[in-house]
């Protein structure tokens, strides 16, 4: 199956020129997030993730359902490889809330850089910690404010690590170099991300919705709404109230009955 590409404009409700212009990147960065989420159902069911452009459709496109970072990240650079963009895959080591005494973990997570007359950006529509607004132009040291949030990229020789401004400071998300990934790389880091049993994705629920009103995050059973500067919290008390945010919230047709994911919910 080749990149049906206005199914994919249809899901993200995107109608605009099919050109490999920043305008259409931006567009495409802003309303993959909203239409698109990040969710880790199917490594949490001990389903396995397909990362094939047929598999990538059928779930993410004709399916009703997001993906984590190498499905929906994997999309989209299908997507911008076929409308003509010029860019470089990469894989990260993620920092997100890690102590800096941490040891670095495995490269798990999937960005690229495009480039264009405006210069490079970093394109990135599937980090679930916290889902980037629009592409960043790569350029270090710089803080770059978009609607989701202030960013800045920063580097210390060939290890480059994105950071977002939080009320505690800047907080790494992730690291990485620029030497470009190939498939294996992605192979290898979704079959760790999906089948390890200490992966994070195989022991909780993260789900992630960032539209232009609100940015929606959901651990387990805590959903947290943010919208206009402030942050709505509440507990899903039951299988069925999980249910309804999947539905209502996030958009999300569950691969298995709500019970058998809220069963899979760590306790308390």
């Amino acid at each position: 199956m080749s990149l049906d590409l206005d199914a994919y404009f249809a899901r993200i409700g995107y109608t605009g020129p099919r050109e490999p212009t920043l305008a259409v990147l931006r567009r495409l960065h802003t309303l993959q997030p909203a239409a698109i989420p990040f969710e880790n159902l199917d490594p949490l069911l001990e389903r396995p993730v397909r990362l094939d452009l047929d598999s990538l459709q059928e779930k993410l496109v004709r399916g009703r359902r997001g993906g984590y970072c190498f499905e929906i990240n994997g999309l989209f650079r299908a997507v911008l490889e076929q409308l003509g963009f010029e860019l470089s895959p990469l894989i990260a080591r993620v920092r997100w809330m890690a102590p800096p005494e941490r040891p670095e973990g495995p490269r798990s997570h999937t960005l690229m850089r495009v480039e264009l007359p405006e210069g490079p950006f970093l394109a990135d529509v599937g980090f679930g910690g916290y889902l980037v607004a629009e592409p960043l132009r790569y350029e270090l040291n710089v803080e770059q404010e978009t609607p989701g949030g202030r960013h800045r990229i920063i580097a210390d020789g060939p290890l480059h690590t994105l950071q977002v401004l939080l009320s505690s400071g800047w907080q790494d998300v992730y690291r990485f170099t620029l030497e470009p990934a190939v498939q294996a790389d992605y192979e290898a880091g979704n079959w760790w991300t999906s089948t390890h049993p200490t992966s994070l994705f195989r022991n909780a629920l993260l789900m992630e919705r960032l539209t232009p009103e609100a940015r929606y995050s959901l651990l387990n059973n805590r959903l947290i709404e943010r919208r206009d500067g402030e942050a709505r919290e509440r507990l899903l008390a039951s299988a069925a109230e999980l249910g309804a945010v999947l539905d209502d919230l996030f958009g999300l047709t569950t691969p298995e009955p709500i019970e058998a994911v809220w069963a899979r919910l760590p306790p308390g």
